[in-house]
């Protein structure tokens, strides 16, 4: 699918068969094109757009580069959270001093967002550079809201690990379980965080560094992106305080379910020391020899009884005299 944006531009779905674009285009965004599309789109840039085998190579200069004065740039973006399936697809850039493409494969929401709003205000496509801008700024501010959602998220997970009454009660294995779930789901969207503030920092000192940037009518956007690099950089050192957090959790995750283990191990290991004896005194007066005194004595039962009794009580008040149970 492709649409354009920019003054005179809403928006709307380009047909490839009309073999045109709006002359007032700064923004081409190709969503899954077809070859025809992209041919149309090479046609009316002058240069080649990236295929999606191209925008998936990871190699940095693969991904940031600069060809017949256009920059080409790929940067990971994270999507489908709304779906509760985290995930980072990559996204193309090719600017050139007059338009903007970008090729994409996924729907990201910041870049729906940003399309939205400028289809309802098309002058706001005023030259590439600036929808540019516009589009990492949607992307770092998603980043920012799911973090914040992921503190909250963590916080909630964290209560329920350390919650005031955990010394005067037993977690049960199956809500464990769900906790351990819990923070794998956050380790994997926080993962995806990253991942996008990584591409993005990275696209961010490639474009401080080009010469399109250094042009005097373009101090506005450096301004801009300087802004988003500091707001990125900071995003990175609150997701890196996260992670941490994270894995503090898991550890005492899993620790609580050695301590449950061990308790389970520690019950079975009274009920042995309790039957062991009392087994072993039935054991010895169960068997049929011949002379056994106590078996014709109107007393052996209730002595019989009396031991097993003993021996079972004795070594728990031995254990708890020592302050072992």
């Amino acid at each position: 699918m492709l649409r354009a944006y920019g003054p005179g531009c809403d928006g709307s779905v380009v047909d490839a068969a009309h073999k045109s674009i709006p002359l007032g285009a700064t923004w081409i965004d190709l969503e899954s094109p077809t070859r025809a599309e992209e041919e149309l789109v090479e046609r009316c840039v002058g240069l080649e757009i990236p295929t999606q085998e191209d925008l998936r190579e990871i190699e940095p200069s693969s991904r940031l580069y600069e060809y017949k004065g256009a920059l080409y740039m790929t940067i990971s973006v994270i999507h489908g959270i709304e779906a509760d399936e985290p995930a980072s697809s990559p996204v193309g850039f090719v600017l050139t001093p007059k338009r903007l493409v970008t090729v994409r494969y996924v729907d990201p929401k910041p870049v729906r967002a940003f399309a939205d709003h400028i289809g309802r205000d098309p002058e706001m496509a005023s030259d590439a550079l600036s929808v540019l801008c516009g589009l990492l700024d949607a992307i770092v501010d998603r980043l920012a809201d799911e973090l914040e959602n992921l503190s909250t998220e963590i916080e909630k997970i964290a209560g329920h690990i350390f919650a005031p009454t955990i010394d005067t009660r037993r977690i049960p294995a199956g809500r464990l379980t769900v906790l351990l779930n819990r923070i794998g789901r956050a380790q994997v969207l926080l993962a995806k965080i990253r991942e996008t503030e990584t591409s993005t920092s990275r696209m961010l000192n490639f474009l401080s560094a080009a010469k399109a940037l250094r042009m005097r009518k373009a101090a506005d956007a450096r301004e801009r992106l300087t802004s988003l690099a500091t707001d990125t950089e900071s995003l990175s050192d609150h997701s890196a305080f996260l992670a941490n957090h994270l894995y503090f959790m898991l550890d005492a995750s899993v620790g609580l379910i050695s301590i449950e283990q061990n308790a389970a191990m520690k019950l079975f290991s009274w009920a042995a020391l309790v039957f062991l004896p009392p087994t072993l005194i039935a054991g010895v007066y169960g068997m049929n020899f011949e002379h056994m005194p106590e078996l014709r004595w109107i007393f052996g039962y209730p002595m019989a009884l009396g031991l097993m009794v003993a021996s079972g009580i004795i070594p728990l008040w031995y254990l708890r005299r020592r302050g072992w149970i």
